[in-house]
């Protein structure tokens, strides 16, 4: 099963205790701990444990918990809204579990899973706001190591500026829905109201709140071109994850992963426009007419991209329709197919001594009857990636040849670059036509060329001359390639 496709086994929600009975059943460390818990919450702890231990007696005298000082009944769990069998002992702990399913009181047993309704979570509690940390049988040792890394990610003034928000929620619904509001908590949350809690002025971020609250609304909409990049959805910047978050809408082509597209914010409009080689569900035109639409409507809008929006992305197109529509807009850069290629092949795009410039272009380039001006370049040292080229790489690799370019020329290709699924190809230009028939690439193809390639790293590659196709009709010809589009 593809990472993609796992489902939890078992699914986060938050429980109301405010108030309510928590049991936890256990005389030792283990119900210190879940006590300690528990405690970070307003439930009210009942802990049964004829033989408490010093710990575990401290406890109760200073949190004021009730104590029921007698061996384990099945009546000490009636009224609890949550039951935790804590007792170190097997026997136990399972008759603690069957009686509480008896009396309908989800049940948790420690280190028993087999015995569990529910999971304790690592907590990170900056109360109002709880994170809580599950790892689904992979021990709490990287549980409490997931906790120690974010609550150092989380500013200590969180909680504050929780309570706060809290307070304007009811003045922040009478705004209107959508981008008024959203870009109400978004600066609520970002700007002037978050700092001055940071420094510990109350009534200073109170103040800034209702000047949020007072501010007129934006005039428009604002659209984002954004580069998702190669598929792996680590390798998405920090301000495109953050505009995804914020988005109204996001517009997506048909390479972008779902895994990315995901990311964004959850209630947000999610538009497939499918642009790819060969199968477009929208026309260029549809689409500029869409973001300009959903502009004109006041929406912020992620324009997604598979890899970089102006290498092959037609961002000039959009961007132009937006500039005569009067659509504010800007652009994200994103990480180009031909930079993750050259990662997943420790590759040097450029090399010193060797080569110092590179040369992006598109396989269809060469079909014409004259090679383009880059082509003098290739042969001259540069480090030439090829998009969209596999279907035409007999034809493109024959004429590059004709034209002065070594068939010895290294070459590197990868399906699926950055992804776990990326496979890689290495060879010469000699050797490259035999990608064109290969039905068993379905993914998208990038391929570079050029001295430089010869110092990648071929360990974990498959040598393009053991699929070497003998009836391409171009004996001794090679190309660049990579079928799929960036847009």
């Amino acid at each position: 099963m593809s990472p993609t496709n796992v489902k939890l086994n078992a699914f986060p929600v938050f429980m109301r205790v405010d108030g309510e009975a928590v049991a936890i059943v256990g005389n030792g460390e283990e119900a210190l701990a879940k006590a300690r818990l528990l405690s970070q919450s307003s439930a009210v702890l009942r802990i049964i444990a004829d033989h408490a231990g010093s710990g575990l007696l401290d406890f109760i005298a200073s949190t004021g918990a009730a104590h029921i000082d007698a061996a384990y009944e099945a009546a000490h769990l009636q009224g609890a809204a949550l039951v935790f069998a804590a007792s170190g002992d097997g026997a136990l702990d399972r008759r603690v579990a069957d009686d509480a399913r008896r009396l309908g009181i989800p049940v948790n047993a420690v280190d028993r899973p087999e015995l569990c309704d529910f999971f304790t979570p690592a907590l990170v509690n900056r109360a109002p706001v709880a994170i809580a940390i599950g790892t689904e049988g992979a021990g709490p040792v990287l549980a409490q190591m997931l906790r120690g890394r974010i609550d150092r990610m989380l500013s200590p003034s969180l909680g504050r500026l929780a309570a706060l928000a809290a307070s304007f929620r009811a003045a922040a619904e009478k705004l209107p829905k959508g981008n008024r509001r959203r870009r109400f908590w978004s600066d609520f949350f970002a700007g002037a109201p978050a700092k001055a809690i940071e420094a510990g002025e109350l009534a200073e971020a109170h103040g800034a709140a209702l000047e949020l609250l007072a501010r007129d609304a934006p005039a428009g909409g604002h659209i984002a071109l954004v580069g998702a990049g190669p598929g792996a959805e680590d390798l998405l910047t920090l301000r495109a994850h953050r505009l995804l978050m914020e988005a109204d809408a996001i517009v997506y082509d048909a390479l972008v992963p779902e895994t990315i597209v995901a990311m964004g914010r959850r209630d947000a409009e999610r538009l497939p426009v499918g642009k790819r080689k060969g199968c477009h569900s929208k026309s260029q035109e549809e689409i500029n007419a869409l973001l300009i639409e959903l502009g004109r409507a006041g929406k912020r809008v992620v324009r997604l991209k598979s890899g970089d929006p102006l290498v092959f992305g037609r961002a000039g197109e959009e961007m132009a329709a937006l500039r005569e529509a009067g659509i504010a807009y800007e652009v994200v850069p994103g990480v180009t197919a031909a930079f993750a290629a050259a990662a997943d092949f420790e590759l040097p795009l450029t090399l010193r001594g060797v080569s110092s410039s590179m040369v992006f272009t598109t396989g269809h380039d060469l079909k014409g009857n004259s090679l383009p001006d880059w082509a003098k370049l290739a042969i001259s040292g540069a480090t030439v990636a090829v998009y969209m080229g596999r279907s035409v790489a007999a034809e493109v690799a024959g004429r590059l040849i004709e034209a002065g370019l070594s068939p010895d020329t290294a070459v590197a290709a990868v399906e699926n670059a950055s992804l776990g699924t990326r496979r890689r190809f290495h060879g010469t230009l000699a050797d490259l036509p035999s990608l064109e028939a290969r039905g068993d690439l379905t993914g998208p193809v990038m391929t570079i060329i050029g001295d430089a390639v010869a110092g990648a790293n071929f360990e974990r590659s498959e040598p393009l001359a053991a699929h070497r196709c003998e009836d391409t009709g171009h004996e001794g010809a090679a190309s660049a390639v990579a079928e799929g589009v960036e847009q």
